[in-house]
C-alpha cells in the first residue's frame, strides 16, 4: 500500500473530524470565485454605470479575502497536524520515517485541498448567476444575467488556492521534524498547569480596554488627546490598548475571576461544577490567544458589516434630505418649463402629487460672524421668503411652520454638522443685493431644508417685506419644484428632464442621488456581507477545532465520571457550560468591541445606527449559536463514544 493511498484512507474513514475544515475551505473558495467573477461578468459592465469602480473594488476584496484564508488554512493545517501527535508517534515507534510520515501528512492536505478546490469550483459556477442577481438586486438593478462561466476567475482561483495548499502541505511536513517522540506521546498532559491570577494585570487589562473605549468615544473636534497624539496616531493606540487589553482580560482577569469562584464552595461542589470550573480555569490562559483573535475578529466582522449595512439601510433617509422635493431646477426659460411640466404630467408611470414655483434670491453673505469652521466668510445663500416657505412646509407635511418679521431669518441647513458648521442662532450676518447690504438676525436653525441641495444649497429664510426689498435686484431667479409617485423608480423620466436643462439649471432628483446610493452601498454590503461570512466561518471553526482537539483528550476524565456514577444528562450540562463559556467570551467582547466602534462612527456621521447594528448583531449571533451547538453534539460523542 502506498502512502498516497494510506492519506486517502484516512481521509475517508476520519472525514468527520475533517469534514468542517473541508466545509470551511469550500465555502471560502466559493466566496473568492465568486468575487473574482464579479470582475468579468458582463451583465454588470454591460448594466452599471460605474463597472470600473466595481471591478477595482472586488479586486481589493479578493486580495483581503485571499490573505485571510490563507492564514486561516495555515492555521486550521498547524492545528490538524498537532492534533495528530499521538498518531504521528505510534507511525515512528512503528519504524516508519519522519520524511514518509510527513509526505503522508502532505498527500492527506493536499487530497483535500484539490477536493475543497474542485467542489468550490463547481459550486461558484453553479451559482455565479445567483450572486450576479443578488448584487444587481442590492444595487437597484433589475438585469438578469446569462448563464456564463469566466474561464479566467476559474483560472485565477486554481492559481491562488493550488499556491496555498501546497505552501500550507509544506509546513505540514515541515512541523514533523519539530516533534520529539517522547513530547508526541505526552501530548494529552501538556498545558495542564493550574495558570496563575494576577490583580495587577486583571487591573491593567479593564484599563487598557478603558482607555481604548475612552478614546474611540472622545469629540474628535473637541478632544485634547486626539489633538495631542495626532490624529492618524490615536487610531493605532486604540487598536493596540483594545487588543493588548482583550488578551490579559482572558489570559488573566477570566482566570482571576474563576480561581474566585473556586472558592465559593457552595457552586464548587455543587453537581459537576467542580469538573466544569476547573478544566476552564486549566486552560483558559492556553487558549487565551484564540479567544483574543476570535473576539478582533468578531469585532472587524460585525463592525464593518454593520457600517456597510447603516449605510444600505440610510440611504432613502439621505437622498430624501438632499432631495425634499422629488426634482427641482432653476428655471431660466418659461417655454421649457412648460415642456418639462408637460413631460411630466404626461407620463404614465408617475403622476405629480405637487407643482410649485418658488421665487428665490441667490445672494452672497458675509458669514464672518457664524464662527464658521468649513465656510469661507463669504457664501452665496438662497432666499426665500417666510410665505413660500409655509406653503412648502404644508404640500411636503411637514410641522414646522415659521413666522418672521422685520429682519429675522432662520437657517435651512440640511448638511448642518455640530462642531463644524456655523453657530446660526443669535448671530447676525449682512445680505448683499441689489448694490445694498442688508442684515439680518436668524432666530432659527431648521436642520433640514425645503429645497433640494444641489439646486438651492444652505437656504436662508426671511420675513416677506425683507424678501419684496432684497427682490428688486438682478438676482432673483424661479425655482420649479416637483413632488411625483415612485420617485425611486423615476430613471427614465430623470434622465429625459435632465437632457433638456442646461448645466446653469441645476437640476437635482431624489431618484439620482437615491441610485447612486443604492449603487455604492449596494456594492459595500454585498462585499462587506460575504466577507463577514467568510471571517465567521472561520472564527466559528477555529473554536470547533480548539473543542475537539480537547474533547480528545477529555475522553478519560468523563470515563471515570461515568463509572463512579455521573449520567449522561449531567456531562452533557457540564460540556455546555464549559463550551458557553469559551463561545459567549470572544462573542461578547467583540460585541461590546463593535458597540462602542459604531457608535463613535454614528458620531461622526450623526445619524442614529441602532436599528441597522441589532439586525447585524442578531443574524452573527445566531450564526455563531448553529456554530455551539454543533460544537456541544460532537464534543459529546467524542467523550461518550467509549461509554456506549
Amino acid at each position: 500500500m502506498t502512502l498516497f493511498s494510506i492519506a486517502r484512507k484516512n481521509i475517508r474513514k476520519n472525514f468527520t473530524n475533517y469534514f468542517l475544515y473541508i466545509a470551511s475551505m469550500i465555502f471560502s473558495i466559493v466566496i473568492y470565485f465568486t468575487f473574482v467573477s464579479l470582475k468579468y461578468d458582463q451583465t454588470i459592465q454591460a448594466t452599471t454605470d460605474s463597472s470600473t469602480k466595481i471591478s477595482s473594488v472586488f479586486n481589493a476584496a479578493s486580495v483581503v479575502l485571499m490573505i485571510f484564508v490563507a492564514v486561516f488554512i495555515w492555521y486550521s493545517n498547524s492545528f490538524f497536524t498537532k492534533k495528530r501527535k499521538k498518531e504521528v508517534g505510534l507511525y515512528s515507534l512503528l519504524g516508519v520515517r519522519k520524511k514518509q510520515i510527513g509526505r503522508m501528512l502532505f498527500y492527506e492536505n493536499f487530497i483535500m485541498g484539490i477536493l475543497a478546490l474542485f467542489i468550490g469550483i463547481v459550486l461558484g459556477s453553479i451559482l455565479s448567476k445567483f450572486f450576479v442577481v443578488l448584487l444587481m438586486k442590492v444595487m437597484g438593478y433589475d438585469a438578469v444575467g446569462n448563464f456564463v462561466i469566466s474561464s479566467a476567475a476559474i483560472l485565477n482561483t486554481i492559481i491562488v488556492f493550488t499556491l496555498i495548499t501546497v505552501i500550507t502541505s509544506i509546513h505540514g511536513y515541515r512541523l514533523i521534524y519539530r516533534f520529539k517522540l517522547i513530547e508526541l506521546f505526552k501530548a494529552e498532559s501538556e498545558g495542564e498547569k493550574e495558570p496563575k491570577a494576577s490583580v495587577v494585570i486583571a487591573i491593567l487589562s479593564v484599563i487598557l480596554v478603558g482607555i481604548g473605549y475612552w478614546l474611540a468615544l472622545q469629540n474628535l473636534l473637541e478632544s485634547d488627546a486626539w489633538r495631542k497624539m495626532g490624529f492618524m496616531v490615536t487610531p493605532l493606540v486604540i487598536l493596540v490598548t483594545v487588543i493588548l487589553g482583550t488578551y490579559l482580560l482572558f489570559s488573566s482577569c477570566i482566570v482571576f475571576l474563576l480561581r474566585i469562584l473556586r472558592k465559593n464552595k457552595n457552586y464548587f461542589w455543587k453537581g459537576i461544577h467542580l469538573i466544569t470550573t476547573s478544566q476552564l480555569l486549566y486552560r483558559i490562559k492556553g487558549n487565551a490567544r484564540t479567544l483574543t483573535i476570535i473576539a478582533v475578529l468578531s469585532a472587524t466582522t460585525l463592525t464593518a458589516v454593520g457600517a456597510s449595512y447603516s449605510f444600505y439601510y440610510n440611504n432613502r433617509n439621505n437622498a430624501e434630505t438632499a432631495n425634499p422635493n422629488s426634482m427641482m431646477f432653476i428655471s431660466q426659460d418659461e417655454n421649457r418649463s412648460d415642456q418639462i411640466k408637460d413631460r411630466i404630467s404626461h407620463d404614465k408611470k408617475h403622476n405629480i402629487i405637487y407643482h410649485e414655483s418658488i421665487p428665490a434670491l441667490q445672494l452672497n453673505a458675509d458669514i464672518t460672524n457664524l464662527n464658521s469652521k468649513i465656510s469661507a466668510d463669504e457664501v452665496e445663500y438662497t432666499i426665500i421668503s417666510n410665505e413660500n416657505y409655509n406653503k412648502l412646509i404644508k404640500v411636503q407635511k411637514r410641522n414646522e411652520s415659521l413666522s418672521l418679521k422685520g429682519s429675522e431669518a432662520a437657517a435651512l441647513d440640511a448638511t448642518y454638522f455640530e462642531g463644524l458648521s456655523p453657530e446660526y442662532v443669535g448671530s447676525t450676518i449682512s445680505l448683499k443685493g441689489n448694490d445694498r447690504s442688508e442684515s439680518i438676525t436668524f432666530k432659527e436653525l431648521k436642520k433640514f431644508n425645503v429645497l433640494n441641495l444641489y439646486t438651492s444649497n444652505i437656504t436662508v429664510v426671511v420675513s416677506d417685506e425683507l424678501f419684496s426689498t432684497l427682490g428688486n435686484g438682478s438676482n432673483a431667479v424661479n425655482m420649479e419644484a416637483y413632488e411625483i409617485t415612485d420617485e425611486d423608480a423615476a430613471k427614465a423620466l430623470t434622465k429625459d428632464i435632465d437632457s433638456m436643462l442646461p448645466d446653469e439649471a441645476n437640476f437635482s432628483s431624489f431618484y439620482t442621488d437615491y441610485a447612486q446610493g443604492m449603487e455604492s452601498t449596494g456594492l459595500l454590503i454585498f462585499m462587506g456581507g460575504f466577507l463577514g461570512l467568510v471571517f465567521l466561518a472561520a472564527t466559528g471553526s477555529i473554536i470547533y477545532f480548539k473543542q475537539l482537539t480537547e474533547a480528545n483528550l477529555d475522553k478519560d476524565r468523563y470515563d471515570i465520571l461515568h463509572k463512579i456514577g455521573v449520567n449522561k444528562k449531567e456531562v452533557k450540562k457540564s460540556i455546555s457550560r464549559q463550551i458557553l463559556f469559551v463561545f459567549a467570551l470572544p462573542l461578547i467582547a467583540g460585541i461590546a468591541h463593535c458597540a462602542v466602534a459604531l457608535t463613535a462612527l454614528s458620531r461622526l456621521q450623526q445619524t442614529n445606527l441602532v436599528i441597522p447594528v441589532m439586525i447585524c448583531i442578531g443574524v452573527y449571533a445566531c450564526i455563531y449559536i448553529a456554530y455551539y451547538f454543533l460544537t456541544v453534539n460532537n464534543y459529546y460523542k467524542i467523550v461518550t463514544k467509549s461509554n456506549k
